[in-house]
């Protein structure tokens, strides 16, 4: 009798445990669509807490990888998972321009004796609905690698991961626009003079009119920065996020070549500083990569090009 009660009791522990979100889950997403190119890989590390789930969800999606803190609801009388808010790369991106979609994942969790799996979708929220397509998932159970320590190391050691696209011309997320004039911050600008200047690139314009953009390249990490144009400061302490600083400034046909520099004003949580620089003269786009430090300034050197 005894030894029967000791086998339901261990049966119903491990069919307990079956009906846990808990662990490591890893699949695929996708959109309903004629191109294989809209899928997303998928992991999903999730932890119960008191009255709600919390974990980390990992997407790959053409050339972008997306390491997010995710957060929710599991009904174990439903099977019902929903997490909420998790921003989601627009199946529809270009390369070079990539939109997030704001979307709730909602699934089912089903238990089979062959293994368990999330079947549901990530679902745009109403301001989104009319772009967004839901995102059909299936996500399998690891039963080897879900262990409660790995889990929580795992999660312990999060860092956010995002890969920053490389904004097109056209991009409208603004941050700000600068008209170029003196500023004063005498601070910034004797430390400017302490500090080498490096020239990492050279370039050629067909105008004197110049637009510039200026982006965080790679995660965003709270990097700030200060603009020099021909030694003059005229940005100060601006944090560099996905979003331009556009600026625009006119050449002086005095010099023979121009320099506009990016000063660090810090190094963010991820040292060096480091941004995208767009540089549009009307007919041609330049892209260059600054790195600066707190010894070092990253310059540009600009040159009209001559007429022939």
């Amino acid at each position: 009798m005894k030894k029967g009660l000791l086998i339901i009791a261990l049966l119903l522990s491990l069919y307990s445990q079956s009906q846990s979100v808990f662990g490591y889950w890893y699949g695929y997403a996708n959109v309903k669509t004629n191109s294989s190119a809209n899928n997303y890989l998928v992991e999903l590390v999730l932890q119960p807490e008191k009255n709600y789930v919390s974990g980390i969800l990992n997407y790959y999606f053409k050339n972008t990888y997306r390491s997010i803190k995710v957060k929710g609801d599991f009904n174990k009388t439903t099977r019902q998972l929903s997490l909420y808010d998790i921003p989601i790369v627009y199946f529809g991106s270009i390369a070079n321009f990539e939109v997030d979609c704001i979307m709730n994942m909602q699934a089912t969790l089903r238990v089979a004796q062959a293994g368990s799996n999330l079947v549901g979708a990530f679902i745009g929220l109403p301001d989104y609905k009319y772009t967004c397509a839901d995102i059909r998932l299936n996500l399998t159970h690891n039963a080897d690698i879900s262990k409660k320590d790995s889990v929580l190391k795992a999660i312990s050691e999060y860092k956010e991961n995002v890969q920053v696209w490389t904004p097109s011309y056209d991009d409208t997320l603004v941050s700000v626009s600068v008209t170029p004039k003196k500023v004063v911050n005498y601070v910034t600008e004797k430390q400017y003079t302490e500090r080498e200047n490096i020239v990492i690139s050279e370039i050629e314009v067909d105008s004197d009119s110049l637009q510039i953009d200026v982006y965080d390249n790679g995660e965003i990490d709270g990097d700030m920065i200060s603009l020099f144009y021909n030694k003059q400061l005229i940005l100060s302490n601006q944090k560099l996020t996905h979003k331009s600083i556009k600026i625009k400034i006119e050449l002086d046909s005095a010099k023979a070549s121009n320099e506009i520099s990016m000063f660090a004003e810090n190094l963010g949580l991820i040292p060096p500083n480091t941004a995208l620089m767009i540089i549009n003269d009307g007919k041609k786009k330049h892209e260059i990569r600054l790195t600066s430090s707190l010894e070092k300034n990253a310059t540009i050197r600009i040159k009209r090009r001559k007429s022939q």
